[in-house]
């Protein structure tokens, strides 16, 4: 990091964490007690908890050590106000992994100054659906922090390290197994790259490389894959590359059997299904948080020519999207029935409003997919693949539409597309800080209360 940058940087995070502080004095001083999921994480081990004891582990490492060196004692060490404090600490800390990462994914972008760096990063520290968090004791911030970290640890070939912190990420939560096997697939995707390069440079065939998209080509694509996967050589490389993540998978899978199931606590809450339009609403939603760089002019008339070039593979997406949206879509009863999340009020105002919607929403969902793709077209194929199949691993199962299992996907995928232009750069800082603006002062100052109850409501994601 130069000079310069490094002062630019300390300066940033310095600011930011005075901001989260001020903040989070302003919420404590307003909603002092534990405040919805709190209510179970705060006297820990509650059997409504379907996580792991990460969170809580942590919380001791951090928070018994400090109460004994400032003497402390009494219901001040277990506060709600102290264990928040953890996740600003976790905050802070993802601010400096998100800046680790963007400089390492783009190390070979000299394009790029130090002030854009930095002002990617500040705006993905500040993504609101995540920033949120930081106020509250809730498992997010940290889950995020062990799975960054262990990402980071990856990328620089550490992969002992990196299982290690992938390990304490799922002890924060249980799916972010899916994120050790992006780490594996990294490394397997690298190797994969390099045969395909080999393969192209012998058949001299430099069209397969340049069109990702073509019927034709996805078939090579998928032919070399077998190929390559089923030979015993290659299978022995990759084996000996990946295999600290295959040890940490293989104890996931046991946990899995004895447990019956990757839910602990409350499993009648948290059934696994097969809920595709879960990556229709993941596409919607990276979309509005991307919209400088996904809904441009360009970006649009691109995928205009692209739906008049291709009508038949379009036509193809379109029914398929129409059967999985009718044969697929599921509402939880938590989605229904809880009024104080904004899921439950985009449920009610755009799926509700008729039966015809989530069918109309169609040409949406593919032109957000189309863009969502086309920013990642700089990153080589088999990394592409390997990242859909985390994607999908990690949105389908879920029955519950939740903005926050929607954090880590769209944190890497934000990570890894190119750098926009400053332009678009500041109009996503700008826009997240409106919308966390919105959010807080909403959280704080419209209360509501229900019927026959005392107790204050308040609006969250």
């Amino acid at each position: 990091m130069e000079r310069s940058a490094a002062y630019g940087f300390s300066a940033v995070m310095s600011g930011a964490f005075l901001l989260s502080c001020l903040l989070f004095a302003a919420v404590n001083r307003v909603q002092r007690g534990p405040y919805m999921d709190e209510a179970f994480h705060v006297p820990q081990w509650d059997p409504m908890i379907t996580t792991l004891p990460g969170l809580y582990l942590v919380s001791v490492g951090i928070v018994k050590p400090v109460a004994w060196l400032c003497g402390w004692t009494g219901s001040v060490v277990c506060s709600t106000g102290m264990l928040r404090f953890i996740n600003l600490l976790f905050s802070a800390g993802n601010l400096y992994l998100l800046y680790l990462l963007l400089s390492k994914i783009h190390q070979k972008n000299k394009a790029v100054s130090g002030f854009q760096r930095i002002l990617s990063t500040l705006t993905l520290a500040m993504f609101p659906t995540l920033y949120f968090f930081t106020f509250l004791y809730y498992t997010d911030p940290g889950s995020v922090f062990f799975t960054l970290f262990a990402y980071l640890m990856c990328l620089y070939g550490n992969h002992k390290t990196s299982v290690l912190l992938g390990f304490c990420g799922f002890m924060f939560r249980q799916t972010n197994i899916v994120w050790t096997v992006f780490c594996a697939g990294n490394i397997v995707a690298e190797k994969l790259n390099e045969a395909w390069k080999t393969e192209l440079q012998k058949k001299k065939d430099e069209k397969i490389s340049s069109r990702k998209g073509s019927f034709s080509d996805w078939m090579r694509i998928l032919q070399f894959l077998i190929k390559y996967l089923t030979s015993p050589k290659n299978l022995v490389t990759l084996t000996a590359l990946t295999w600290p993540y295959i040890i940490l998978v293989a104890g996931f899978c046991v946990f899995v059997f004895i447990n019956g199931g990757i839910v602990v606590g409350d499993r009648s809450s948290h059934e696994a299904c097969l809920h595709f339009p879960q990556l229709f609403y993941f596409l919607s939603f990276t979309v509005f948080f991307s919209f400088p760089h996904l809904v441009t002019p360009s970006k649009i008339k691109k995928f205009l020519l692209s739906l008049r070039k291709h009508p038949v593979q379009y036509s193809l997406i379109t029914a398929i999207s129409l059967f999985l949206i009718w044969k697929f879509t599921y509402v939880h009863k938590y989605l229904l029935a809880d009024n104080r999340h904004y899921t439950f009020y985009v449920w009610r105002k755009v799926f509700q409003r008729h039966e015809l919607i989530k069918y109309l929403l169609v040409p949406v969902y593919i032109f957000s997919c189309w863009s969502f793709a086309d920013t990642l077209k700089s990153k080589p194929i088999f990394w592409i693949l390997m990242y859909f199949v985390c994607l999908l691993a990690v949105t389908v199962p879920q029955k519950l539409l939740e903005f926050r299992y929607f954090i880590l996907p769209f944190l890497i995928y934000r990570l890894n597309i190119p750098f926009p232009s400053l332009y678009r750069q500041l109009l996503e800082l700008a826009f997240y800080i409106a919308v966390n603006a919105i959010t807080l002062y909403v959280f704080l100052n419209k209360t509501f209360q229900w019927p026959n109850s005392d107790e204050i409501q308040r609006f969250m994601w």
